[in-house]
């Protein structure tokens, strides 16, 4: 079953003879469970095409189906509950809540619904990112790897239909780095949680299922690294 169907996806920023094609009818499927790396140099179209993903910006044109859903035919707040909701989005720079704990960080998809966390849920992501010491901690007082694994655990709390992660390893240093992947792969490979990581880096891309390559805003190779 396929999360996620993305059809000719095009984005065109300005017009007459300041139009840029950000992203040229871009198609691709991603299956429950893969690991999908997307890679590009920095201007290709990638972090466009992040953002169509996520239901953070909206295509000029095609479309973008999770779970059977098409996400441009809902409003703005109903696409920001079902962003919430459905997709794990983690982010270079962690966007975490200054004023926060780690706790509530986490939690902050199931709070913004006013709905009851997951106890259960929010303890295995706890133990599962190492924070168990960290738990009433503010994000300042945090090194760079735990607030990114704080973001990792906001990204698992709902069970999404995906997590997006937009360069995660990119502002952390190499050891840093090494734990939030083998924490991404975690979730990938033992809890079967698909995902699509946007990076740069070639050695992170071979160890996802499939890369796909993005260059001048098209999609110019889909590749399968493993079955």
């Amino acid at each position: 079953m396929a999360v996620l169907e993305v059809k000719e996806l095009t984005k065109i920023y300005g017009s007459g003879d300041n139009q840029v094609k950000a992203l040229d009818h871009v198609s691709f499927r991603v299956k429950k469970g893969e690991f999908v790396a997307v890679v590009g140099a920095s201007g290709s179209g990638k972090s466009t095409l992040m953002n169509l993903i996520g239901g953070i910006d909206r295509p000029t044109s095609g479309s973008v189906i999770i779970e059977g859903k098409e996400i441009f035919g809902m409003n703005e707040s109903e696409l920001a509950i079902f962003r919430r909701r459905n997709i794990g989005i983690v982010y270079q720079f962690y966007n975490l809540i200054p004023n926060l704990t780690v706790d509530e960080n986490i939690m902050l998809p199931c709070l913004l619904d006013k709905r009851e966390p997951d106890r259960k849920k929010l303890e295995q992501i706890i133990e599962m990112t190492g924070l168990s010491h960290r738990r009433t901690h503010l994000p300042g007082e945090l090194s760079g790897g735990q607030q990114q694994r704080v973001s990792v655990g906001r990204a698992l709390i709902n069970d999404p239909a995906f997590i997006l992660a937009d360069e995660p390893t990119g502002n952390l240093d190499s050891k840093a780095g090494k734990e939030i992947l083998d924490l991404l792969l975690s979730a990938n490979k033992k809890e079967k949680q698909t995902l699509i990581l946007i990076t740069h880096d070639e050695n992170i891309a071979l160890q996802a299922d499939r890369i796909i390559t993005i260059s001048d805003g098209r999609m110019i190779r889909d590749e399968v690294i493993r079955l």
